[in-house]
């Protein structure tokens, strides 16, 4: 495997700059990820962008394409460890995925870590999920074709509101959406071994976030932490987004045959030459041909 050209000339710049999290609080983090956001200067158009607030006071932003009849509706969980990144990181992938698959999508703003410990994120997406399901036609969307995603941490979150959807009895889901996702707290995989130096995201700050999100252990092994130790019958179809050149690699191989071997229908988009967190890098073509593929299987199931 070879990492991606463009990635390849950034790598070293990318690894080098990205700042030591783990010596840092949550705030501390938070700030400096916050201070190095840079907002696009005309942001991709879309039919509308709207902030709310709904029940539970979680603040959400739904994006509606230009669209005269009902379209599907995807609740989106943003990245970042579980304790940075917000709507404004995500705002420029969340207005291309409205366009891109002519739904709405609807960006959590979920409670954060430390301040904020498992699993209080999950149960923000998860009722996020809810509200979207019984107000759909308010904005435009098919309560019908309902869907979940995230990348990375907003991955693990994606999951596991398809496990509480599936164990709460609703409300039903056509698809799930999991992009390099953060699924299991093991850091003894052969793509940490590989991966977990170097290649942007680094081993140190991964078990940071885990730490953070799901301090005990014992907790780490609750379905509802880390999904890879969930029963995953009855689980919508999955598209499962992975980066070769990521530490997470394995987790969310693992992850895409246990749905796979639950007899739930999965879709693997695999970019070898990708590292984590590239499909929030507009700058890089491989961003943009990831998030096409992805979209494409998405719009099939729903």
């Amino acid at each position: 495997m070879t990492l991606d050209p463009q990635i390849a000339d950034l790598i070293e710049a990318l690894d080098s700059g990205f700042p030591p999290v783990h010596t840092m609080t949550g705030a501390q983090a938070r700030a400096t990820i916050r201070s190095r956001f840079v907002p696009p200067a005309q942001p991709e158009a879309v039919g509308s962008v709207d902030d709310v607030t709904i029940a539970g006071d979680v603040p959400v932003r739904i994006y509606r394409p230009v669209s005269d009849v009902p379209v599907p509706v995807v609740v989106y969980a943003h990245g970042g460890g579980f304790v940075f990144c917000d709507l404004d990181s995500h705002d420029g992938l969340c207005r291309n995925l409205a366009n891109l698959l002519s739904a709405v999508v609807i960006s959590v703003d979920y409670r954060l870590a430390p301040e904020s410990r498992w699993p209080a994120a999950a149960e923000d997406v998860y009722a996020a999920t809810r509200w979207a399901a019984e107000h759909a036609a308010e904005f435009g969307g098919d309560p019908g074709r309902l869907a979940v995603a995230g990348d990375s941490a907003g991955g693990n979150l994606a999951a596991v509101t398809t496990l509480m959807a599936r164990d709460r009895g609703g409300p039903a889901l056509s698809a799930q959406l999991l992009i390099y996702p953060m699924i299991a707290a093991d850091f003894e995989t052969e793509s940490y071994r590989r991966y977990g130096k170097g290649f942007y995201n680094p081993r140190p700050a991964l078990q940071w976030y885990w730490d953070q999100y799901v301090p005990s252990p014992a907790d780490r092994t609750h379905p509802y932490a880390s999904p890879l130790q969930a029963r995953l019958d009855g689980l919508p179809p999955a598209v499962v987004v992975i980066a070769g050149h990521d530490p997470l690699r394995d987790e969310g191989v693992a992850y895409a045959d246990a749905l796979d071997a639950a007899g739930v229908p999965v879709t693997r988009c695999s970019f070898e030459g990708g590292i984590h967190g590239f499909m929030t890098i507009p700058m890089l073509d491989i961003a943009h041909e990831a998030r096409r593929q992805a979209t494409q299987e998405l719009a099939k199931l729903l």
